[in-house]
């Protein structure tokens, strides 16, 4: 006689999936807590307590306050746009506002602080450099690119360093806070800069100032 064949086990009941809106409810409230009182008197106490959650709930989902903080603020980063208008000069005017916004965006007394308690340890800085600054990074060089193809800057072009001069006022005036960033400011950086890489800048200058039909600023610092 045949013995009866065994029912399989039952699979192992599989942990609770994480509940996608206390993820919302903590980034909300590290926000809320970093705009009202910076990195420096950040507590994940406050966090929990904005959250209606515990401490025990965020570490299980942030192994470290740095890195809730760092996901935090890639929320509010969000998007990058890509300036694409086929104007170089005013793409460059506003490769740098990419920067300034997307800076802008992030709450007071905080990038400074982050950036000391992230650079000890190499992942973390990392990840900092990844959720922080390469987004506009990277935004900015397809503008960048996007004017090589179409032969206003030269082929010869080192997009790296580039990069680096576009957002270097940038970066050093949000880490440090000692002076902000005016549209003159921004628009006499993109001067100094495609004097130097522009295949025609002359001819740029013009397009600008047809598309815009009113005298550009840049115009004034070219006549000095």
């Amino acid at each position: 006689m045949q013995s009866p064949r065994r029912t399989a086990e039952p699979l192992a009941r599989a942990g609770r999936p994480r509940d996608s809106q206390i993820d919302l409810a903590v980034l909300d409230a590290t926000l809320a807590v970093l705009d009202q009182s910076g990195y420096g008197r950040f507590t994940l106490e406050e966090v929990a307590r904005r959250a209606a959650t515990t401490k025990p709930a965020i570490y299980r989902r942030w192994p470290t306050r740095q890195r809730l903080v760092l996901a935090a603020l890639a929320r509010r980063l969000g998007e990058t746009p890509v300036p694409n208008t086929g104007c170089t000069l005013c793409d460059l005017d506003e490769c740098i506002s990419v920067f300034v916004a997307a800076f802008r965006r992030m709450p007071p007394d905080v990038l400074g602080p982050l950036l000391a308690d992230c650079a000890a340890d190499t992942e973390l800085r990392a990840d900092f450099m990844t959720t922080l600054f390469d987004p506009p990074r990277a935004a900015v060089k397809q503008t960048l690119t996007h004017a090589i193809s179409r032969g206003d800057l030269r082929a010869d072009v080192d997009l790296e360093l580039t990069l680096d001069l576009l957002g270097s006022l940038v970066h050093y005036r949000a880490l440090f806070g000692h002076a902000p960033i005016t549209d003159a400011q921004i628009e006499r950086t993109v001067e100094t800069l495609l004097q130097g890489i522009a295949t025609d800048y002359p001819t740029l200058l013009a397009h600008s100032r047809q598309l815009s039909g009113a005298p550009d600023v840049h115009q004034l610092h070219t006549d000095r």
